[in-house]
């Protein structure tokens, strides 16, 4: 069986991680990736990888064709207030963008400071982490119509702490998030010019980032304060969540969690050994991959559980997670053209 697959908006980041993945992708036909700004001309003018991969050449958004799967790699706002055209388009549309990762319009509100221009379609929209809502992405033979996008620092977020909400071992949580410069996506910026951005260790969001509203709404009501702090990285996540438990916990209690929650998943590994340069999670050697390693720590004077993930934020944060869920949905394999397991040494 071939998917046949839209990218609207490919020339960012995310789109030529799609592109990348989609090209090799062997059960997939990719029909179209719109830019508006380089309708006509090759992916490999802004995707310098992607050269003698694909004849394909950029579309603007209108020219993009009727498709099993689209995909929206568009700014924010701009895919709620044009959902219903793309919904015709597709059986499937997954957004990557923030526009439908909130299911209450209040929330919504209260985080991004506007009225969602499509209420209505948030409380059909399956969050789109698998590891959450693999069986809302496809119910039978049916796939899901709309399938929102997981925030990067969420995805680390709910994946570090998953485990432990399942247990009921939170009582309070501080992630303090490590970010490459990719998050900030393709266009430049003051806080992306070089000398600016080069040796950094700078704090851009030490209190109420967007994504925490995420994961409170996927892992319950505790309390959570976030920090993230930008470094000399381009790709990579690293959470590094800070637990104050419920009850005394001990290593064997946290394997037994965290194999509990992980054991069945494809791009979850455990990453918790005893010693070893690379006995915990660590984003540069997932440049390019899906995966998500997690790992766990106790501290034994104070109990203090620290869980953490690593991810790429391209990927398992965006693009490779939105593959996935594709793959789910549309009733392919669904590790089918994410096999790639990252570079060491990077």
């Amino acid at each position: 069986m071939s998917v046949r697959v839209s990218i609207v908006g490919a020339s960012g980041y995310t789109g030529g991680e799609l592109l990348r993945l989609l090209l090799d992708h062997p059960g997939v036909e990719l029909a179209a990736a719109s830019s508006r700004s380089l309708a006509g001309q090759p992916l490999h003018r802004v995707h310098p990888n992607l050269r003698a991969r694909s004849d394909l050449l950029f579309t603007v958004p209108e020219e993009v064709p009727a498709s099993d799967a689209i995909f929206l790699c568009m700014p924010h706002s701009h895919a709620s207030r044009e959902i219903d055209r793309w919904l015709d388009k597709a059986q499937t549309v997954i957004d990557l963008s923030a526009d439908f990762r909130l299911r209450d319009p209040a929330t919504y509100r209260a985080w991004y400071e506007e009225d969602h221009p499509a209420p209505a379609r948030l409380a059909s929209a399956v969050y789109g982490l698998p590891e959450l809502h693999r069986h809302a992405m496809r119910s039978g033979s049916e796939p899901a119509r709309l399938i929102s996008g997981v925030g990067c620092n969420a995805t680390a977020m709910n994946l570090a702490l998953l485990p432990l909400a399942r247990a009921g071992l939170i009582e309070r949580a501080i992630c303090d998030i490590k970010v490459g410069s990719s998050e900030a996506g393709a266009e430049p910026s003051a806080g992306s010019h070089h000398p600016e951005r080069a040796g950094a260790v700078r704090s851009y969001a030490p209190v109420g980032h967007r994504h925490a509203a995420e994961v409170t709404q996927e892992l319950g009501e505790f309390p959570l304060d976030v920090s993230i702090t930008s470094i000399e990285m381009v790709r990579g996540v690293l959470c590094t969540a800070h637990i104050f438990p419920t009850r005394h916990v001990e290593m064997k209690d946290l394997w037994k969690a965290y194999r509990a929650a992980y054991a069945a998943e494809p791009f979850v590994r455990l990453v918790a050994e005893k010693s070893g340069l690379h006995r915990l999670p660590d984003p540069k050697i997932l440049a390019g991959s899906n995966y998500a390693d997690v790992g766990f720590d106790i501290d034994p004077r104070s109990g203090r559980i620290v869980a953490l993930c690593a991810i790429d934020n391209l990927m398992k944060g965006a693009a490779g997670s939105a593959v996935q869920c594709m793959n789910i949905a549309r009733g392919l394999d669904e590790p089918a053209g994410l096999g790639f397991p990252g570079l060491h040494p990077c």
